[in-house]
């Protein structure tokens, strides 16, 4: 049966094939090398976690990438918390805050977080990655334009792809620039809304927050800090990056996670009793998400009152910490200028750094390699973090192990 054209004439209808949408769908070829070669360091599966140490495949490793900085996954407080949950509220809360799931543990929480962190209100949510992403996707506005530092993690980056104006990148930890693109602005309608961290999860570095706020307030920016990898690591007693440098009342709004120094899982924004009862009712990634469990719940608020009244925790991973810093320097690798529990160490090209996670991993050192995209070409990392939890023969194996794999490949001589 035929149809008459536009032009003219007769002509069939013709159909495209569909295509399967998932027929091109594989890892990438990187992926695939890795495993032929027996470099693949992802997704291992552990048996068995005991601080310091982890067990793969009937094999014991040092674990030296967790981002459990105070060693409070292990405590037997914050284990009892989360059991006592499950047996008052079971393992899940089955609706979103916004309905049926919010418990008086989430309110407990919030508020005892709030008053940790030296702000007026603080809301829960279900994942960290849900709670930066919504400090982007809701307090970005429409019409405002946004400032991102380049190192911002893929949260922050993602919650500004649910909104229609693309954020401003200024160059890492680096307020001059900032204020080059605030200057560049001027006139332009909307306000202006500033991202950046307290400490940066690749580099290490933690945030200019003095500069960057300072810089912030001479044009009317609001500043939101995602503190991620701060809370429980910097200030006085673990408040984080904005206590650490005495500007508690200067950034807007903090975000973070309890999937760290918290040794849980779930998220969090605090600010202000308005702002955070406007994200209350405009965050879709809170609204159609289900709520924390309960048992995540306690363990984050036992922990967070372990660590408002034991420094000690703090204070053991600072001294690992600086301990493994001054040795890996003094053994002649780069760390990039890290000054937090995050040490990553360059060893070049992609290639060297899944040869250098191989190297270690024989030595039983389990640490991750960071690749482009990830990180710039040419400057591939060994991402290490060290804790609280580590043991003086754990952090030895550690630096035997980089010294003897970084002669053998040539980082170091």
């Amino acid at each position: 049966m035929g149809e008459t054209g536009i032009i003219g004439g007769t002509s069939s209808l013709v159909r495209e094939p569909v295509v399967d949408a998932f027929a091109g769908l594989r890892a990438p070829r990187r992926a695939a090398q890795a495993r032929a070669m027996g470099m693949y360091p992802f997704f291992k599966a552990m048996a068995r976690h005991s601080g310091g140490t982890v067990v793969v495949d009937g094999e014991q490793y040092v674990l030296t990438g967790s981002n459990d900085y105070l060693g409070l996954t292990q405590d037997e407080r914050v284990r009892q918390a989360a059991r006592a949950a499950v047996d008052d509220f079971g393992m899940s809360c089955s609706g979103s805050r916004f309905l049926t799931g919010t418990l008086e543990l989430h309110e407990t929480l919030e508020a005892e977080l709030a008053d940790f962190l030296g702000k007026e209100s603080a809301l829960v949510f279900s994942a960290g990655f849900l709670s930066t992403a919504s400090a982007v996707s809701t307090l970005g506005g429409q019409r405002n334009v946004l400032y991102f530092d380049r190192e911002n993690h893929a949260s922050l980056i993602d919650g500004s792809r649910l909104k229609a104006n693309r954020p401003r990148r200024f160059e890492h930890n680096d307020a001059a620039d900032l204020e080059r693109l605030l200057k560049e602005d001027e006139g332009l309608p909307g306000g202006r809304v500033v991202y950046t961290e307290g400490v940066f999860s690749m580099s290490g570095h933690i945030g200019a927050i003095p500069e960057v706020v300072e810089v912030a307030q001479r044009y009317g920016a609001r500043v939101v800090c995602d503190d991620a990898h701060a809370t429980g690591v910097l200030g006085p007693r673990g408040e984080g990056s904005h206590v650490h440098f005495d500007l508690t009342d200067d950034v807007d709004v903090v975000a973070g996670t309890f999937s760290k120094a918290f040794a849980s899982v779930g998220g969090f924004l605090a600010g202000t009793a308005d702002v955070i009862d406007y994200v209350k009712h405009t965050a879709r990634l809170l609204i159609f998400s289900t709520a924390l469990p309960a048992p995540n719940i306690a363990a984050s608020l036992a922990a967070l009152r372990i660590i408002r009244s034991e420094p000690e925790h703090r204070e053991q991973m600072w001294s690992k910490v600086d301990f493994m810093r001054q040795n890996l320097l003094g053994l002649g690798f780069d760390l990039l200028g890290s000054n937090s529990p995050i040490i990553p160490v360059l060893v070049g090209d992609e290639s060297t750094a899944f040869q250098f996670w191989r190297g270690l991993w024989d030595e039983k050192v389990f640490a991750t390699p960071a690749v482009p995209p990830a990180v710039p070409d040419g400057r591939s990392l060994i991402r290490t973090s060290f804790n609280s939890a580590h043991a003086p023969e754990h952090l030895e194996r550690t630096l035997e192990a980089f010294e003897k794999v970084g002669r053998a490949l040539r980082v170091i001589s």
